[in-house]
């Protein structure tokens, strides 16, 4: 572990997720056995940036209902949960503007670098801004479905199922094969 000081921060759009797996790959809600292991996310970040990982679960509560068996999953693997309500404004997207505060707040945080688990082109600005900063920052998420506004240098994309196994079985993804990478044993199966 580096002994800098530094440490990451995961922040993780679990509704934009589980929405991008659900409808864009899967095509049907997922299975709790088809959702990402979360623990995986932020092990990856702790061995390849060698820092501390601090794991935060944003959720929207604004139903009233708290999912504790979720909850208590994410507890269980070292994540801190942030169940958020709106204010009752029509539209109003509890889980983005709470991680766009933090990612403001972020920046009053030297040591801290970020790794934003979402496709949401909502927090390119505040992505930049962290990137300005000179600090290190990453999405995380299918790249095929990430905002083209958070594909710009000095934000990392890490894929969640191809760079960091975050599932138990292979997606029913279509990706792009470089030719280097290409084995034609793969589609004789």
């Amino acid at each position: 572990m580096a002994s800098d000081g530094r440490r990451t921060f995961v922040l993780v759009d679990g509704e934009n997720l589980d929405a991008t797996l659900g409808s864009s790959v899967l095509g049907r809600r997922p299975q709790p056995e088809e959702r990402p292991r979360w623990q995986r996310v932020t092990d990856h970040f702790e061995e390849q940036w060698d820092q501390q990982v601090t794991g935060l679960f944003f959720l929207n509560v604004s139903n009233g209902t708290l999912p504790l068996p979720f909850v208590q999953a994410l507890l269980a693997n070292g994540y801190r949960p942030v169940p958020l309500t709106g204010s009752g404004a029509e539209g109003e997207k509890v889980v983005d503007l709470g991680i766009q505060r933090t990612l403001d707040a972020l920046r009053t945080h030297p040591d801290a670098d970020v790794v934003l688990a979402s496709h949401d082109a909502d927090f390119a600005p505040h992505l930049h801004a962290l990137v300005e900063d000179g600090r290190r920052v990453a999405v995380v998420g299918f790249r095929e479905f990430t905002a083209q506004t958070l594909l710009v240098e000095g934000i990392e994309h890490v894929d969640l199922e191809y760079d960091i196994n975050a599932f138990n079985g292979q997606l029913p993804r279509v990706r792009v094969i470089s030719l280097a990478d290409f084995d034609p044993e793969e589609f004789l199966r």
